[in-house]
């Protein structure tokens, strides 16, 4: 039988309370393990110039792209928002997971998939304009085929993860009064789980990886991170260009499971700028930059299923969508939406975390190499192929921003030039 929390109004206190901690828990460790300042106090400050570093053809062709990307950008954001609103505020999901037939387990199953499904197929057209503008920019190598292989991947892979979430929550709902307890705490082990076999589980579906080939550049690159201290197994190679002609490196995973990639495109790259991506990633890695942000996902998860519970919990809301209680399966849309609303709301803040540790990571590579140089050359290459926006508006920086721009990026190894008696590039 389903179990209403809403008749348990210690529960929701209790969870409230929880909730508080959870979030004041949160704050602390982002407050304490971003890097707020990566410049020493007192150092001084160069200000971003696109100008002084780009051509005027090239800032003509990042703000024409930016522009047009924008609109189906613009628009995809905004069905988010609609769509939310109408699952949270409307009855209109119960309605539909309403009309499925079979077991609670199942019409909740098939709720997660027919909702997603949906939602897919409206940003489906947003999707292929934006594709246009990156095949006319001569950024995606991909075809059509390939492209709508991993749209499918993709929403295989967002609704199985969605589909793990919802029908955990509906589960405990129907069996337990208090579930936001064993809720907040499988968000939490779940979203730590998912962060160690993402590397071998995800990436796989989408890439192949490749152990870079023996020779001077690898060598040199797993010398440079015994020198820096972070042990590192090997260096991996994406089959990226596959689908795009973008340079990118990343790190992810941890422990085990930890692992630097670079995309074969960065390749292409003279060895000095490759070994300085490189070197940035390091810097990720010796600062447990992937534990960390794991560590504050799983508390945002925690966090979230405390709220689902106090929000769900509310005369209004249920009145509103139709449902009786959160056990309820036809409860899925509302869940989906909030889901949506909180992944768009917390953006920005996680965002500006992200530029604070992107930063950082800079700071660690010109340490480790002292070559500032080489660093203002490799922003400039990565800026111009991958057509970064060089001085996006203030919502789009809020909105997206999750790297400083190249020209804030140029410009801290100024500082840093300075700061540490070097010439200025």
């Amino acid at each position: 039988m389903t179990l209403s929390t809403m008749d348990a109004p210690s529960g929701v206190r209790s969870a409230g309370w929880a909730l508080a901690a959870l979030g004041v828990l949160t704050l602390a460790v982002v407050a304490f393990a971003t890097p707020w300042r990566v410049l020493p106090e007192g150092a001084l400050a160069v200000v971003p110039d696109p100008a002084r570093d780009f051509t005027a053809e090239q800032i003509a062709r990042s703000e024409e792209f930016d522009r047009l990307v924008s609109v189906p950008g613009y628009l995809s954001l905004g069905l988010t928002l609609v769509v939310a609103g109408v699952l949270v505020g409307t009855p209109l999901g119960a309605r539909l997971v309403g009309r499925l037939r079979g077991p609670w387990w199942l019409r909740a199953l098939l709720g997660v998939l027919v909702l997603s499904v949906a939602v897919a197929m409206l940003r489906w057209p947003l999707g292929m304009w934006s594709e246009t503008y990156l095949r006319d920019f001569g950024l995606s190598t991909q075809t059509w085929p390939t492209w709508t292989a991993d749209r499918i991947k993709s929403l295989g892979v967002g609704t199985a993860l969605t589909a793990i979430m919802v029908l955990a929550v509906v589960a405990l709902a129907r069996r337990y009064r208090r579930w936001w307890i064993p809720a907040a705490a499988g968000a939490f082990a779940l979203t730590v789980a998912a962060s160690f076999a993402y590397p071998v589980l995800i990436e796989p579906i989408f890439n192949d990886f490749r152990p870079m080939e023996a020779g001077q550049l690898r060598d040199d690159l797993l010398a440079m991170a015994a020198r820096d201290g972070v042990p590192v197994e090997d260096v991996l190679v994406a089959d990226a260009s596959r689908r795009t002609t973008a340079l990118n490196a990343y790190v992810s995973g941890f422990g085990a499971t930890r692992r630097i990639v670079v995309y074969d495109t960065l390749l292409r790259a003279p060895a000095d700028e490759v070994e300085l991506v490189v070197a940035h990633e390091l810097g990720h890695a010796k600062a447990g930059d992937v534990l960390s942000g794991t560590l504050v996902g799983a508390l945002g998860a925690a966090f979230g299923a405390c709220l689902l519970y106090v929000v769900t919990s509310a005369g209004v809301v249920r009145r509103r969508t139709g449902i009786s209680s959160i056990g309820d399966p036809r409860a899925v849309g509302l869940v989906m939406g909030l889901l949506s609303l909180a992944a768009v709301l917390s953006g920005p803040a996680q965002n500006l975390v992200s530029r604070h540790i992107e930063a950082r990571a800079d700071v660690h590579a010109l340490d480790l190499t002292r070559d500032p140089a080489t660093f203002v050359a490799m922003q400039k290459r990565l800026a111009v192929t991958n057509i970064s926006d060089l001085s996006p508006d203030l919502v789009e920086y809020v909105l997206y921003a999750s790297h400083p721009t190249a020209p804030q990026r140029i410009a801290l190894a100024r500082s840093w030039a300075r700061l540490n008696g070097l010439s200025e590039p």
